[in-house]
């Protein structure tokens, strides 16, 4: 347990003792980020390539990634809708006009066509492929590094995170009832209570918790976990601006830990510039939690 533990701690610890004032340097270390999700995505798609039993066990990923999704959100919306009704969100904020969520959508589907294209070429068999899984082990060492740099210089402060209380409150309540569905995912899907809880750990973020869970119980449970948290991020994309009227502790909520980079425009534009603050740190907050509970339930 402790390895593995390490193993997400020590490069993001690292990382986050490196202070960068050169805008330059951070910029390059965004856009490198972008750039290894999908190395670490192509490497996945030939991992699956190389499993035994390859038909039934793709059933098995689209059968868990479907259940998972369905069960992590619908408990996710009725702990947001209850605290939106406990804790109503007070705004002056009218909707701006937001482009296409199609050509939203579309941009992320495109992580879904690395996973296919990296399938494809793994059904070549070559030899040298079989070292996808080792080589997406360091990629993600290498992304938690430049994660660590990239939090340590984000703006954000401990006092910045402990006065957003909205934030922290959307990402608790996000936490804990993420946690509460992958107790009743495990058992729809028969699985460990321990492999339901690290599923559910993801909170929207698929690069890391498609690798981490691929490494710790095999390409089966990792693709799922990739599609799910996927998933996740398409559904929100569709619903925030929406929701955002009615609810937006929901709107906030659902977005996971997306709401920190991708969604968080989709957020500013539907629910103004004050759900920003909170939208980042609701953000930091559960990126921060996704490499330990992860890794915690995985070990």
């Amino acid at each position: 347990m402790f390895s593995g533990l390490l193993i997400i701690l020590v490069p993001l610890i690292i990382g986050y003792l490196i202070p960068l004032k050169q805008t330059s340097l951070l910029k390059l270390i965004n856009r490198l980020l972008s750039w290894i999700v999908y190395v670490i995505l192509f490497f996945m798609g030939i991992s699956l390539a190389f499993l035994d039993n390859l038909a039934s066990n793709l059933l098995a990923i689209f059968h868990y990634a479907a259940v998972t999704v369905v069960v992590l959100l619908l408990c996710n919306a009725a702990a947001l809708l209850w605290l939106e009704r406990s804790m109503p969100w007070r705004h002056n904020h009218e909707q701006e006009k937001l482009p296409s969520r199609i050509a939203m959508a579309l941009e992320s589907l495109k992580l879904c066509g690395v996973v296919v294209a990296g399938f494809l070429l793994g059904l070549a068999g070559w030899p040298i492929l079989q070292h996808a899984t080792d080589a997406s082990e360091y990629t993600l060492i290498f992304l938690l590094l430049l994660v660590g740099i990239q939090l340590r210089n984000s703006g954000m402060t401990l006092k910045q995170i402990v006065l957003n209380r909205r934030g922290m409150i959307v990402a608790v309540v996000v936490a804990l009832s993420s946690l509460a569905g992958g107790v009743i995912n495990a058992f729809i899907l028969d699985l460990p209570i321990k492999t339901g809880l690290a599923m559910a750990s993801g909170f929207g973020w698929y690069s890391l918790s498609g690798i981490l869970m691929t490494e710790s119980y095999g390409p089966v449970i990792g693709s799922a976990s990739f599609f799910n948290d996927l998933a996740r991020e398409l559904v929100a994309i569709m619903l925030i601006p929406g929701l955002v009227r009615r609810s937006r502790s929901t709107a906030l909520g659902l977005s996971g830990a997306t709401s920190m980079d991708f969604t968080l425009p989709v957020l500013q534009r539907s629910g103004g510039l004050e759900i920003v603050p909170a939208a980042i740190v609701h953000g930091f907050i559960l990126s921060l939690l996704t490499p330990l509970l992860m890794a915690f339930f995985a070990s």
